[in-house]
C-alpha cells in the first residue's frame, strides 16, 4: 500500500512539474546550434574589413540554421515525452522568448541604417540572453543562467572592436550553447 502511494505521489509531482515548467529544450540541438556557430564565427571573421554587410549576411544566415536546428529538435523531443508543443508552459516560454528577439530584429536593422555595425554583437548577445533569462522562468533552472552567461558576453562585446566582438559571438552562441546543451541532454533528456 506504502508503495503504491509513493509511486502516486512521485507521478502527480512529475505532472505538475510538466505543467508549470517547459522541459523540451533540446540539449543536441543546442550542441549542434553551438557548433555551426563556432564554424561562423570563422567564416565571418574572414568578412571583416571587406564587407561588413556580407558578415552580417553570414551571421544572419547562421541564425536561420540554428532556428531550424532548435526547433527541430525541440519539436522531436517534445514528441518524445508525449508534450503539447506550443501549449501551456510552452506557449509562455515562446512568448517571453521572442519578445527581445523582435527587438533584437529592429534594432539591427536601426544598426545597419546608421552603418553602425560595431554594436550589433553586443546587442544580439544581450537581447539573445534576455530572451532565455526571461523565458526561462517557464523552463528548467539552467536556461536562464544560460542567458546570464550570453549577456555577461554582450556586455563585453560592448567594449571591444568589431573583430574582437565577433570571435565573443562564436564563443557564446558556439560554446555556451554546447556547455549547457551538454547539460541539459545529460540532466534533463536530450
Amino acid at each position: 500500500m506504502r508503495e503504491h502511494a509513493l509511486d502516486n505521489i512521485r507521478f502527480i509531482r512529475s505532472a505538475m512539474e510538466r505543467a508549470g515548467s517547459f522541459t523540451s529544450i533540446p540539449g543536441w540541438g543546442g550542441v549542434g546550434v553551438g557548433l555551426t556557430a563556432i564554424i561562423t564565427s570563422a567564416i565571418a571573421q574572414q568578412f571583416l574589413g571587406r564587407s561588413l554587410r556580407l558578415w552580417l549576411t553570414t551571421w544572419l544566415a547562421e541564425a536561420a540554421v540554428g532556428a531550424i536546428i532548435g526547433f527541430g529538435t525541440m519539436a522531436l523531443k517534445a514528441r518524445r515525452s508525449d508534450e503539447r508543443f506550443m501549449s501551456g508552459a510552452s506557449r509562455r516560454f515562446f512568448i517571453s522568448y521572442f519578445a527581445p528577439l523582435v527587438a533584437g530584429g529592429v534594432i539591427t536593422l536601426a544598426l545597419v541604417r546608421a552603418e553602425a555595425y560595431s554594436a550589433i554583437p553586443a546587442t544580439w548577445l544581450l537581447l539573445y540572453g534576455t530572451a532565455f533569462v526571461s523565458s526561462g522562468a517557464f523552463s528548467i533552472r539552467v536556461i536562464p543562467m544560460m542567458g546570464v552567461g550570453f549577456m555577461l558576453f554582450g556586455v563585453i562585446a560592448a567594449f571591444v572592436p568589431l573583430g574582437a566582438s565577433n570571435i565573443l559571438l562564436g564563443t557564446a552562441f558556439g560554446g555556451l550553447h554546447i556547455l549547457f546543451g551538454l547539460i541539459i541532454a545529460r540532466s534533463y533528456g536530450g
